[in-house]
């Protein structure tokens, strides 16, 4: 458990931007002997091969080419943040000036340690090329309002992300500051910077928790923990007769609708040239598999009444197998009873979770994905709680449990003869 926990924490602290998530994954690949493919050239690729390619700078799919079906792991590598337009100085103070992205629990970001991190693209050689920026060793603030100007504030919290969230940067009464350590974090002139996607986002590292430290308390476990246990079971998994296809989409948490999300078409051009001829691709895809990984609910210990009373899954449960009746889960009576048996031969507990019937959920990436990749699908998740705050709960015995689950999955294969499934 030592080994996992501090794995898997360097790994949440080295991801903390889409862009640096897919960064960490393709050194991880890399240092397990795969090759990077580019979406723009044309690809060679042999039998038993280990490749992975990259969309974007923040979606990646890896894949062993073993021949027969694909069998998926679906996550995403964004999470809630603010995205930062710039700064500007009013007096002795500067500010960041940013809007959110995806769906924030706004209090908890106010007198936390934060930092920014993303991308740049700047001149070089002649030409443009993104770089990575993380400007980990400053920090910045949101500081709240002081109760006394505030008395009504432990009776309602409503901030306005225009106002009342923007960060305090510096005390140096002059802007432009960001711009400069941001250039250096890249390792460019200030001048070369030609356009930035940058975030503001927590600078905590995990820490475990509890009277036996058996839990975790981090910043974006949604959903780099399913990430994190994806990509351990991908690298661990024993070879099978199908192909391994670890997918790892941005932009989940704003819809999916962009060119490198789970609504784009990264996925199926992918596979469509892993396979080939046409009909070999539809052939294999009619025989395939795919987990949608992404964290679900746990029963809150102060909000029991929040949670399905029948269906509400318990931190050190086991993995989660997730319905929603209009869909927004991909689950069905296929994917589930395929997806007990991975459980049982990993020997991992299951749990299920279905929204209070008068409370509206969220949803994720499995139902869209299969609008361009039609396969069998089940959507599951690690319980935890706090979903979307500026640091969320799990328990760590649960993120073993998926990356066994993962570890499983990739090393199965499926045959389907006329009505017939079978995994082995």
């Amino acid at each position: 458990m030592n080994d996992f926990k501090k794995s898997f924490f360097e790994f949440i602290e080295a991801s903390k931007t889409a862009y640096h998530t897919v960064k960490e994954i393709s050194e991880r690949l890399e240092a397990n002997g795969y090759t990077r493919l580019y979406e723009s050239e044309m690809w060679n690729l042999t039998l038993g091969g280990k490749y992975y390619v990259v969309r974007n700078g923040s979606s990646l799919i890896a894949f062993v080419n073993n021949g027969g079906s694909f069998m998926i792991a679906a996550s995403h590598s964004d999470s809630p943040a603010f995205r930062v337009k710039g700064d500007s100085a009013m007096g002795a103070y500067v500010k960041l000036d940013t809007e959110k992205y995806g769906g924030l629990i706004n209090y908890t970001w106010l007198d936390r340690p934060l930092t920014v991190a993303g991308r740049v693209t700047v001149k070089a050689d002649g030409g443009l090329e993104t770089r990575l920026a993380d400007i980990g060793g400053k920090t910045l603030v949101i500081p709240s309002l002081a109760i006394h100007m505030n008395r009504n504030v432990n009776e309602s919290c409503k901030l306005n992300p225009a106002k009342e969230l923007l960060p305090l940067a510096s005390l140096s009464g002059k802007g432009g500051e960001l711009f400069e350590l941001v250039a250096s974090s890249a390792s460019v002139k200030r001048k070369d910077i030609v356009s930035h996607e940058l975030f503001l986002v927590s600078n905590e590292a995990p820490v475990s928790f509890g009277m036996n430290n058996e839990m975790v308390l981090a910043p974006r476990l949604d959903d780099l923990g399913c990430v994190y246990a994806s990509l351990s079971g991908f690298l661990s998994a024993e070879k099978s007769e199908s192909t391994p296809v670890l997918a790892v989409f941005d932009n989940e948490e704003v819809g999916s609708e962009t060119k490198q999300g789970a609504a784009s078409t990264f996925l199926g051009d992918t596979l469509r040239r892993i396979a080939g001829e046409t009909s070999e691709y539809l052939t294999r895809i009619a025989s395939s598999f795919m987990i949608s990984a992404d964290n679900a609910h746990a029963l809150h210990p102060n909000y029991p009444e929040m949670a399905d009373k029948n269906n509400a899954p318990l931190l050190a449960g086991g993995i989660v197998i997730k319905y929603n009746a209009n869909q927004r889960y991909a689950t069905d009576a296929v994917s589930e009873a395929l997806f007990r048996e991975i459980c049982g031969k990993a020997n991992v507990k299951v749990q299920t979770y279905y929204n209070r019937a008068d409370l509206p959920g969220g949803s994720t990436l499995g139902s869209i994905s299969d609008t361009k990749v039609s396969v069998p699908t089940v959507d599951i998740g690690i319980p935890q709680l706090a979903m979307h705050s500026v640091n969320e709960c799990a328990a760590l015995c649960d993120v073993c449990d998926m990356e066994k689950v993962m570890t499983e999955f990739f090393s199965k294969s499926l045959t389907v003869t006329g009505e017939k499934i079978l995994i082995k």
